[in-house]
C-alpha cells in the first residue's frame, strides 16, 4: 500500500514565515527525527504528502536541514533575513507517522497542540512525508465525505431522533463542531458510529485530548457532560446496524472519558441493542481497567474489544496513563478475559518512532501479542509534544536501539505470524471470513 520515493536525493526542508507561509529551502533536504535525535529518512519511508493532511508551523522552533555538501545537519534561525520556523505534518487518517519532525526548541518552549508532528519535505510540485499507509480502509478519507451532504443528513437525524440527548450531542457537537468523521459517517448512515457514553475517567494520560489539568495545553475537544441511557443508545445505534454498509457501533471516543466506569449502562445498552438486532459489529474502545465489567459485557453480546497502549512495557504505561485504581495486570487480566470469551482484539498502538520501534518495546509487545493471541494492532500517531512525551516517559534524547517503523512491523509479523495491521475497528464480517 505504500507508494515510495525512490530518488537518492532527498526533498527539500520545509519552514514557516513568520507570518504562517510555508516554502521549501533549496539545498538543504529534509531531516526527521526519533526521540530528539536527528536522522535522514530512507528514500522506501517517504510518500506523497496524503490528502486532507495538515501543515502546522511550530511556533519558537527551528527548523533542522541537511547539508548534503558539508555532511551534516544545520539549525536554521532565519532565510534571506526573515525568520523561519518549523513545520510538522499531520497525516491523513489511515496512515502512519514514520518519522518526527525535526527542530530544536528553545529553554521554556511551551508544549505544541496536541497533535502528531511528521517529517515533512517538497519535491518537485508536491509535499512529501515520512509515512506509510497501514489500512486500504476509505471511512475516513477525506475525499469521501461532502459538507453540504453531511448537513443535510445530520438535520435529518436530529428530526429522526427528537428528544435523544445523545443524538443531539453527535450531531451538534461532534459533527458541526469538531466535525469528527465518525460522527459524520454516522449522519451519512455508513461504517463505524460512535457511542459516547462516560464524562469521567479513570487514567490521567499525559496527552489526554479531552482533559487537561494543571497544563497550559488546550484539549482539542470536550467531553461529554450527561450520561445517556440505554434506550437513547439502541435508538440510533440499532438502525445504523441494519442499514449501514460494513456496520460498527462503538464505546469508547475522543469525547469522553472511560466508557468501563459506566459498566451497567454499556452491560444493558448491548443487551437492549442485541434484543432488537443481530446485525452488525459493536466494538469498545477502551483502558482495559475493568476486567469484571469486560466480563460481563462479552457475555451479553460485546463483539470486539480495542485497547489503548502506549506502551507494552509497565513501568512506560504508567508514566504516559497515569492509572488511578486499577494498573497493568488490570489490563492483562482484561485481555486474558477477552481471550477467553474468544473476541475479537486490538491493541490501539501509539505510534512514536524512537520508543514505539526500540529494541526492548518490540520484544515486550512480541511478548503481549503472543500470550494474549492479540488479533490485531492499530497503528495510531500519539498526539502530543514529542519533547513533552520523552520527558514524561524520562527518555534520552537518542534512539540507538530504534529499527524503524517498516522494519518492526516486519519484526511483529515474523514473530507473530497471523497478526495484521490496520488503523480502523473492523467489521465482524471481515475478520471472521479471515
Amino acid at each position: 500500500m505504500q507508494h515510495s520515493i525512490s530518488n537518492t536525493r532527498l526533498p527539500w526542508l520545509v519552514v514557516s514565515g513568520a507570518a504562517g507561509q510555508i516554502f521549501e529551502i533549496p539545498g538543504l533536504e529534509m531531516a526527521g527525527m526519533r526521540l530528539r535525535e536527528q536522522r535522514l529518512p530512507d528514500p522506501a519511508e517517504l510518500i506523497p504528502l496524503p490528502f486532507g493532511s495538515a501543515l502546522f508551523q511550530l511556533p519558537q522552533r527551528r527548523p533542522i536541514g541537511y547539508d548534503r555538501s558539508q555532511d551534516q545537519f544545520l539549525v536554521l534561525d532565519e532565510f534571506e533575513g526573515q525568520p523561519v520556523f518549523a513545520v510538522g505534518a499531520f497525516i491523513a487518517p489511515a496512515y502512519t507517522q514514520i518519522l518526527l519532525a525535526a527542530y530544536q526548541s528553545p529553554p521554556g518552549a511551551e508544549p505544541l497542540p496536541l497533535f502528531a508532528y511528521s517529517a515533512v519535505g517538497w519535491r518537485g510540485e508536491q509535499f512529501i512525508t515520512a509515512g506509510v499507509r497501514v489500512d486500504s480502509d476509505i471511512r475516513q478519507d477525506p475525499a469521501y465525505f461532502n459538507g453540504r451532504l453531511i448537513e443535510q443528513q445530520a438535520a435529518a437525524l436530529l428530526a429522526r431522533f427528537p428528544g435523544n440527548r445523545l443524538v443531539e450531542h453527535l450531531v451538534e457537537n461532534c459533527v458541526r463542531r469538531y466535525a469528527c468523521p465518525a460522527a459524520q459517517n454516522l449522519a451519512l448512515g455508513r461504517w463505524e458510529a460512535p457511542i459516547p457514553t462516560s464524562p469521567a475517567c479513570n487514567a490521567r494520560c499525559v496527552g489526554c485530548i479531552s482533559k487537561q489539568n494543571g497544563t497550559c495545553v488546550p484539549e482539542t475537544q470536550q467531553r461529554i457532560r450527561f450520561v445517556p441511557t440505554p434506550e437513547e443508545i439502541a435508538e440510533y445505534t440499532v438502525p445504523h446496524l441494519e442499514t449501514a454498509p460494513r456496520p460498527v457501533v462503538s464505546f469508547g471516543q475522543g469525547c469522553e472519558g472511560e466508557p468501563l466506569l459506566q459498566g451497567e449502562l454499556l452491560e444493558a445498552a448491548i443487551r437492549l441493542i442485541r434484543s432488537r438486532t443481530a446485525s452488525g459489529t459493536i466494538n469498545l474502545n477502551t483502558n482495559a481497567s475493568r476486567p469484571e465489567v469486560i466480563d460481563r459485557l462479552c457475555v451479553a453480546g460485546l463483539d470486539s474489544l480495542r485497547v489503548s497502549l502506549n506502551s507494552a512495557r509497565p513501568d512506560y504505561y504508567r508514566a504516559y496513563y497515569r492509572p488511578a485504581g486499577y494498573d497493568w495486570p488490570e489490563v492483562a487480566e482484561s485481555l486474558r478475559i477477552a481471550r477467553r470469551h474468544k473476541r475479537w482484539i486490538s491493541l490501539n498502538y501509539f505510534i512514536f518512532p524512537g520508543f514505539t520501534d526500540d529494541r526492548e518495546e518490540i520484544a515486550a509487545l512480541i511478548d503481549l501479542v503472543r500470550d494474549h493471541k492479540i488479533d490485531y494492532i492499530q497503528m495510531r500517531n500519539l498526539n502530543i509534544d514529542p519533547e513533552w512525551y520523552c520527558d514524561a516517559l524520562g527518555l534520552g534524547p537518542a534512539a540507538p536501539h530504534a529499527v524503524g517503523i517498516l522494519s518492526w512491523m516486519e519484526q511483529i509479523r515474523t514473530k507473530a505470524p497471523w497478526i495484521r495491521f490496520g488503523y480502523f475497528n473492523p467489521p465482524k464480517e471481515e475478520w471472521q471470513a479471515a
